[in-house]
């Protein structure tokens, strides 16, 4: 340590491993031996000069651990960076004040000034200033995801083997803690034991399954809510805090006071309609962090009519923010509805067509398997609201908007509700609803007494400029003859067809289309009329066709990888604001308003046929040919 006095121009040295220099660092002069060679002999006030450079020590450690502190580990895995847009981010660190005042050991205060150091670190730290880093912490925030109704069937089959799918492909952070929150008398091990039968690895990559697998199953937690949600809301809060401490992995922050460290937090409300607003309110009260961003992730469907809807909407409005909120459909998670403004906005050979000048009509087509929704159907929710409300008419929003101004989620949801309020809202003589009739040895119908639809088609039409007249075909239901999700667009005939004679068949099946499947096989076909290879003049009119499974040798991830790795990173186009459910019910009113008044009876029809007759007369109704089973 070398000290420059003042009117001496002498320096003493003194053993401490650093180089620094001291301004208007007052030396008493009884202190200072001038016949000493310049030396520093400490004699007489020596208590009182080693109290003043013991309080400067101290201080020019305290820095060094700060700045040790400062110091960010190397993040383990990417993690995506989420926007943390809410309001109850972090504040910033607290400004520190150049006036230094240290407290010695035997209590008293010493004050330093204004003091200019500049330090070189020694090769190794004293042991004093080490700080422990977490081994597996991936720096930046701690993520904490509460899984409400975790004991369900969704939660169990869906959503903690898609949480873990996105931790073993390295979507998810090492710093997160999952919790799962029910009313039933269970310890952690028992959900670890629940979930795990229902865990897989990734087939194209399953290197340190068995070690991820473990890895995921320790940052599980359970919590039994109890009677009342606003206790179990409380106690999942006090464990959520204490894992986050031992979650902290930015040595940053380990300083600062009262926990400053950032926190965020995600809770998927896996709970029946009826309780929802409840769950929601005592979250909202008491699970949420104030040290980040928190959001709630809610299932379909999304009230019962646009009255129970708009109750809804105003209770989450009231204790949560609309960015917070992400209303989930896993059918928009699809790799097919990801495509539609890929294959629109970056191929200059489609979006000039994309209108009624040369689109004849549209046709969206979802037949789901028997056993998936059957019971929730008849439960009283029927597939107008669980299929129709959310996924066809947010399909149809998709496909029809005007180009958004950027990819931003609330640019798309702009266009998207400019296309649900453009929609006509659906006469009841455009529609056809069918149930099928479940038949076995013993008995004929097993929901004579219900008037459930399990089968949905009509006809919508959007009144603006680019799809004036042009019919949207609608044909949704289950138990039909196959399992198909599929948008065809059929285009319009070529005008004059010097070819006509030569088609060998139909003119309006001769007609230009294009086919977005995603099942039975992922794939984009387009319909052309080409020649036929031979003598004579003879066309047909076969299909171009892109396979995926071909031409992509991946594993598409399930729909509720897509929606939750989305809701993580704060991208909520395929969630529906609050708007797009307000106007997706206003189309659909009328209809359900005849159906609570039994004015409109389904159809029945066999289950594994085609569906009802009705639907039939009603695509010929509108110019629309039947599409091929």
């Amino acid at each position: 340590m070398s000290v420059t006095y003042p009117g001496s121009g002498t320096v003493s040295s003194l053993s401490c491993g650093y180089r620094f220099s001291v301004r208007s660092f007052p030396a008493p002069s009884n202190n200072f031996d001038p016949t000493s060679g310049g030396r520093l002999v400490v004699h007489g006030g020596a208590a009182n000069f080693c109290q003043r450079f013991c309080g400067l020590k101290l201080w020019i450690l305290k820095s060094l651990n700060i700045s040790q502190l400062k110091r960010k580990p190397a993040p383990v895995n990417e993690f995506k960076s989420l926007k943390n847009e809410d309001n109850d981010h972090l504040s910033s660190s607290p400004k520190r004040t150049s006036s230094l005042e240290e407290q010695v050991s035997d209590g008293a205060t010493i004050k330093l000034g204004h003091v200019s150091a500049s330090v070189e670190s020694p090769t190794s730290l004293p042991k004093a200033l080490s700080y422990q880093f977490p081994s597996d912490g991936a720096g930046g925030p701690s993520l904490c995801i509460a899984v409400i109704g975790a004991t369900g069937e969704l939660a169990r089959r869906k959503i903690f083997p898609a949480l873990f799918a996105l931790y073993y492909s390295g979507f998810l952070p090492e710093n997160i803690g999952i919790f799962g929150y029910s009313r039933k008398n269970l310890t952690d091990e028992d959900l670890r034991s629940t979930i795990a039968s229902t865990l897989t690895c990734r087939v194209d990559h399953q290197e340190n399954c068995g070690d991820k697998m473990d890895a995921f199953l320790s940052r599980t937690y359970y919590i039994n809510g109890g009677c009342g949600n606003r206790e179990g809301m409380s106690k999942l809060n006090a464990l959520m805090e204490q894992i986050e401490k031992l979650l902290i992995t930015d040595p940053a922050t380990a300083y600062l006071p009262q926990g400053k460290s950032e926190a965020n937090r995600i809770f998927y409300l896996s709970v029946p309609q009826e309780a929802l607003i409840d769950v929601a309110s005592c979250l909202a009260d008491n699970a949420q962090t104030s040290k980040g961003w928190n959001r709630i992730i809610i299932e379909k469907p999304f009230g019962f009519n646009a009255l129970s809807s708009h109750r809804l909407t105003q209770s989450l409005l009231s204790k949560f923010k609309e960015k917070q909120i992400y209303r989930i459909d896993h059918l928009l998670g699809r790799n097919l509805i990801e495509n539609l403004t890929v294959l629109r906005f970056s191929n200059l050979v489609f979006e000039p067509l994309w209108s009624y000048k040369y689109i004849r009509n549209v046709q969206v087509i979802l037949s789901e398997d028997l056993g998936a929704h059957a019971a929730r159907y008849f439960d009283g929710y029927g597939i107008i609201r669980d299929i129709v409300h959310s996924h066809i008419l947010q399909t149809i929003a998709l496909l029809a908007m005007e180009p958004p101004i950027s990819l931003d989620g609330e640019d798309i949801r702009n266009e998207k509700v400019k296309v649900l309020r453009s929609i006509r809202k659906l006469d009841p003589s455009d529609v056809i609803l069918g149930q099928y009739k479940a038949s076995t040895k013993d008995k004929v119908d097993i929901y004579t007494n219900s008037l459930t639809p399990t089968y949905f088609t009509a006809a919508l039409y959007i009144d603006n400029a680019r799809w004036d007249g042009v019919p949207f075909l609608v044909k949704t239901g289950i138990g039909l003859i196959q399992h198909r999700v599929e948008i065809r667009i059929q285009f319009h005939r070529v005008p004059g067809n010097l070819y006509r004679e030569h088609m060998g068949r139909n003119i309006d099946l001769a007609t230009n289309e294009l086919i977005l499947r995603d099942v039975p096989d992922e794939a984009i076909l387009i319909r052309v009329n080409n020649k036929i290879p031979g003598l004579g003049l003879h066309l047909d009119s076969p299909e171009l066709n892109l396979l995926y499974k071909d031409k992509y040798n991946v594993e598409v991830p399930d729909s509720y990888e897509h929606l939750l790795l989305d809701a993580f990173d704060g991208d909520n186009h395929l969630f529906m604001r609050s708007d797009e459910v307000a106007a997706a019910w206003n189309v659909l009113s009328p209809v359900l308003q005849e159906i609570d008044k039994n004015s409109i009876a389904p159809e029945l029809y066999e289950l594994g046929g085609r569906g009802p007759v009705g639907a039939y007369y009603l695509w010929a109704k509108h110019g629309v040919p039947w599409a091929e089973d």
